[in-house]
């Protein structure tokens, strides 16, 4: 697979312990990855660029959707970019699941591949978490001309006329959801956005757990969902 129209955009923030692991294997299948470090503290921006990276420096913490909106600036700036993934910096995702989810949308027939990891059993998320995110699906798809299964998955393939159109202004997790949002009230070429879902697998590890995986920041999501 010709790999070169595709980035990938990682929003960092303090990962220090396997963000150069994640980019050395992301860039052996997309060379085009580029880290939006959110003022991180932990030398996290010097890791990743010393894998091959691009980083672009956030002086101080803005939040996730301030970050890939700041990547999204940056890969538009290539003439060559066609897809924009975005995609995690704690190793969760899988990049078996992002090279079906490029090729589902050079197929020319949608925009917007979402994953998601409710669509097969790979990923087992606790009940109670389980729950929640369904919750949170549930609200997204009713204020927003969308169906989804699994509307907070950071693993996304974005063709460039949606990208050059998004504005994400929610900097903190309830970016996931604005984001859907613009994408249902979007036309590319006169039409809505045609968008599909994929099934992907979520890795969880003591390690993305501890980051910020847990039910308490899916509740969070929630809250933040209901106050926006």
């Amino acid at each position: 697979m010709n790999a070169t129209d595709a980035w990938l955009v990682v929003p960092l923030y303090n990962e220090a312990a396997v963000i150069a692991d994640v980019v050395t294997a992301a860039r052996r299948v997309f060379p085009k990855v580029v880290c939006v470090d959110d003022g991180s503290t932990d030398g996290s921006a010097e890791l990743a660029e010393s894998a091959g990276a691009r980083v672009v420096r956030h002086p101080v913490n803005l939040g996730q959707g301030a970050a890939l909106q700041t990547g999204f600036e940056y890969v538009l700036g290539d003439p060559a970019t066609r897809y924009v993934v975005t995609y995690d910096a704690d190793g969760q995702h899988q990049l078996q699941d992002v090279l079906v989810m490029v090729e589902r949308a050079r197929r020319g027939d949608v925009d917007v591949v979402f994953g998601s990891r409710f669509l097969d059993e790979r990923t087992r998320p606790s009940t109670a978490k389980r729950m929640v995110l369904r919750l949170a699906v549930a609200y997204t798809n009713l204020t927003t001309k969308t169906r989804l299964t699994d509307a907070h998955n950071g693993l996304r393939v974005l063709s460039r006329e949606v990208v050059e159109q998004l504005d994400i202004t929610q900097n903190r997790m309830a970016h996931a959801s604005e984001l859907v949002a613009q994408i249902g009230r979007m036309r590319v070429a006169g039409r809505p956005v045609a968008y599909a879902e994929e099934p992907v697998h979520i890795l969880y590890t003591d390690y993305s757990r501890s980051k910020g995986q847990s039910l308490w920041n899916s509740i969070n999501i929630l809250v933040e969902l209901m106050l926006r």
